[in-house]
């Protein structure tokens, strides 16, 4: 029996990133769909909660983000630009925000079309393994997505015909994501279950062997 779960993704997250090869060796290796399901980062969602988060948040996460990827032998850098404009400085997040939106939606429309997991191995790669500076200008991003198996001028044109459609599905994956019981990235979900974090894998994967779990 194939079995299930969902990622609940955002295209800022470097630990979504650092989880991003051992999920498709899930997926390649198991008998398991992989529902991946995308939303904005915590920063869109809540620009707010950087004005009172503590002051080591920030600091901690870049450390551990660079321990992780060392850790498991995967290149890594912050991508140049951040996709999200924000002041490093005073934590405030820009109103304009020229970048995550598109990528967001671009996700959700590969996701729409079948080959999420594909457009993540092109796209993310592109923005935090630390070879491509200025990722936005000229066709490096219409390029990762040919690699991906998707024509980027049409996903892009599907987009501004009826973005409308976009923006509600990303809605409803910020909505299915708090009815799960986080609000996180990556969080995982099986059979209800949330599992948050890359860290989690392996347990996700001990609770899935549990119902049977199978190799392909």
């Amino acid at each position: 029996m194939t079995l299930k779960f969902e990622v609940y993704w955002s295209m800022r997250s470097p630990f979504c990133y650092l989880a991003l090869d051992r999920i498709l060796t899930i997926r390649k290796q198991y008998d398991v769909e992989v529902d991946l399901r995308i939303v904005y980062p915590l920063a869109v969602r809540s620009p707010d909660f950087f004005k009172t988060a503590p002051t080591h948040y920030r600091t901690y996460h870049l450390r551990d983000s660079n321990r992780v990827a060392e850790f498991l032998n995967i290149p890594y850098r912050r991508p140049i630009p951040d996709p999200v404009v924000q002041d490093m400085e005073t934590h405030e997040i820009a109103e304009e925000q020229p970048h995550i939106h598109q990528l967001t939606r671009l996700a959700v429309a590969a996701a729409q079309a079948g080959k999420g997991l594909e457009f993540q191995d092109q796209v993310m790669r592109l923005l935090w393994d630390g070879r491509t500076n200025n990722w936005h200008e000229g066709n490096h991003l219409a390029n990762a997505i040919s690699r991906a198996g998707l024509n980027p001028d049409a996903l892009k044109k599907a987009i501004e015909m009826n973005r409308e459609r976009y923006d509600a599905a990303i809605e409803e994956n910020h909505a299915a994501q708090t009815a799960a019981g986080h609000g996180g990235v990556p969080l995982f979900v099986f059979l209800g279950e949330p599992f948050f974090g890359q860290d989690r894998i392996d347990i996700l994967m001990w609770r899935m062997r549990q119902s049977g779990l199978a190799y392909r």
